[in-house]
């Protein structure tokens, strides 16, 4: 049996992971169809909440519901409470719960760093040399052409999930007696899923193209990802749609802080 407490700090971590892709969904629709906005990932999510109303408690608020869902995937990943096993299946989701957890950890913080107030100008740029200096040795070229390679996986698994309906018996969709809701919740999960997909092959495969090249800067983040869909053929209408998907992506993660079930 999991803890209520588990199952509550949880669903407060899918909460804060649905606002940030609802934000980074709305802006860059609204920036792919010149409605304001801005193409987006996870720093410029942090700015917007900066700039809001009470932004410094916005972005306490956002660090400690991401240390939330960042203590869930390591629970998951450590204990598992809902018997994943240790086969070669279940090793590989838990190794990838592990990476998920230290991934919105260091959001986390960036967040309370930003509500709090960075210190050491001069040191970060020092610090931000010794990296680039890192990612361009073998070793770190090594490290990202591994990470990117788990990027797309990670991917290709948001389409599997889509496809298999893996979501489903979590979210306990058989227990609600109305059909279309039913149908409501499967399409907005699926688009969200796939949405969320396309962005991680997309960043997974520069990634592997950086380390291949031996050119760290090739490097995509969501942002940039954003604007390498809005360059290809019908740019504003990919990059919008996908948008629109992570802003699902967002609803799904909404429905999940609702009505996820958890089996031990």
């Amino acid at each position: 049996m999991i803890d209520k407490k588990i199952k509550t700090m949880a669903r407060a971590g899918f909460i804060a992971k649905g606002v940030v892709y609802g934000i980074i969904g709305v802006l860059t629709f609204k920036a792919a169809f010149d409605m304001g906005g801005q193409k987006a990932g996870q720093m410029q999510v942090l700015e917007f909440l900066e700039k809001q109303t009470f932004g410094n408690i916005l972005l306490i608020l956002m660090a400690l519901g991401l240390a939330c869902y960042a203590a869930w995937r390591f629970i998951q990943s450590i204990k598992d409470p809902e018997n994943i096993g240790d086969d070669k299946k279940g090793t590989a989701k838990r190794i990838g719960f592990f990476c998920s957890g230290l991934l919105y950890l260091g959001f986390g913080v960036l967040a309370a760093i930003k509500a709090f107030g960075s210190t050491g100008g001069s040191s970060g740029s020092s610090g931000s040399a010794q990296q680039s200096s890192f990612l361009a040795s073998e070793t770190g070229l090594w490290i990202i052409g591994i990470v990117g390679a788990g990027i797309i996986i990670a991917g290709i698994f948001q389409f599997v999930k889509a496809y298999k309906n893996d979501y489903y018996k979590k979210l306990g969709l058989a227990a609600l007696g109305d059909q279309k809701k039913r149908e409501s919740v499967k399409k907005t999960a699926e688009f969200g899923l796939s949405a969320r997909g396309v962005i991680l092959v997309i960043i997974g495969f520069f990634a592997i193209k950086a380390a291949v090249n031996s050119n760290p800067s090739e490097i995509k983040t969501t942002q940039e990802a954003f604007a390498f869909l809005q360059d290809s053929s019908y740019g504003p209408w990919l990059m919008g749609i996908v948008a629109a998907g992570l802003v699902a992506y967002a609803v799904y993660m909404f429905l999940m802080a609702k009505y996820r079930r958890f089996h031990a």
